[in-house]
């Protein structure tokens, strides 16, 4: 059970599920990829997607887990078109090699979900050196829509249908450092705060959407780019958090959404026609929501763009 909102502009809430919010929306011959899709929200996401039509890509760290979420879906849904594909977004080595073997099937690709993440872990560095919750929340996200963008705007030229980009942000941004992204900071151990890092990589989430958006626009592409906040989701996002484990168990029932709620925000930024042309946006609840003045700052957008780029490269 959740604590019930009342419906927004949108015509749902916090308790509308992924199913409910797409309703009626035929999704066949679309692609989609979702990032993290062999548990939780993701996982529910991946559903809901081919349960609609879509031909779902699950990029898994664990492919044994990923075969597993895919046997479920087909399980459930025999017409399901479901493939998983090993993707670790930590390192910058494995985003490249998934982005070249998608690109290499010849797919066509309307729908990136950046949903995987990891949450308020102690500090630990990547594969590439680089503090590790803005490793895989942020720069692999960053890295993987780069790599995967000529595919999805070929695809939205020739399909004539509009391309999205959904990246998994957080209210968590509120709860950034000072500055909201550290730039020259952001492997200092001695500041770390394992909290305010998660922060960090989510207000990135968002900053990134908007530059990506401005950059889409300016060149007149079909694709639109947004972030949202999927609610307080009882998955084991939290596993690093042991001492909120056991009341994660205990109350998560009561004052957290369930998986179905938590994948509803993604699936009508995904697929809902009210989100069409809608870019550089920020949703909770499948509904607009205001993130805060940092996640809104287009200078700050531009400075982290031209910061992930020169990581990446």
């Amino acid at each position: 059970m959740w604590l019930f909102r009342g419906k927004g502009p949108s015509g749902f809430s916090s308790s509308s599920t992924a199913e409910d919010v797409t309703r009626g929306v035929d999704a066949t011959g679309l692609t989609a990829i979702v990032t993290g899709g062999s548990s939780g929200i993701g996982a529910e996401a991946a559903r809901v997607l081919a349960l609609r039509g879509a031909h779902v890509v699950i990029g898994v760290r664990n492919m044994a887990a990923g075969k597993e979420t895919k046997e479920a879906i087909v399980k459930q849904i025999p017409a399901a078109k479901v493939d998983a594909m090993e993707l670790d977004l930590s390192s910058m080595e494995s985003v490249r090699k998934f982005a070249s073997q998608f690109n290499q099937t010849g797919l066509p690709l309307n729908l990136l979900i950046n949903n995987a993440g990891v949450m308020a872990i102690p500090y630990q560095l990547s594969k590439d050196n680089i503090e590790l919750q803005f490793a895989t929340n942020h720069v692999g996200h960053f890295l993987l829509t780069h790599l995967l963008l000529d595919t999805m705007k070929k695809t939205a030229r020739e399909s004539k249908k509009e391309g999205r980009i959904v990246n998994l942000a957080s209210e968590a941004h509120r709860l950034t450092y000072a500055e909201g992204i550290r730039f020259d900071k952001i492997n200092d151990e001695s500041g770390y705060s394992s909290f305010r890092a998660y922060g960090q990589s989510k207000l990135a989430n968002i900053l990134h959407a908007k530059e990506l958006t401005k950059h889409l626009k300016e060149e007149g592409v079909d694709i639109t780019a947004n972030a949202l906040h999927p609610g307080i989701v009882a998955t084991n996002l939290f596993r690093h958090l042991n001492l909120f484990t056991g009341v994660v168990d205990k109350v998560g029932k009561i004052f957290m959404k369930d998986v179905h709620q938590g994948a509803a925000t993604t699936c009508y930024v995904a697929l809902h026609p009210q989100v069409k042309g809608v870019s550089g946006e920020y949703f909770s609840d499948s509904n607009l929501a205001k993130p805060t003045q940092q996640a809104t700052d287009a200078n700050l957008a531009m400075k982290l763009w031209d910061f992930s780029m020169k990581l990446i490269n």
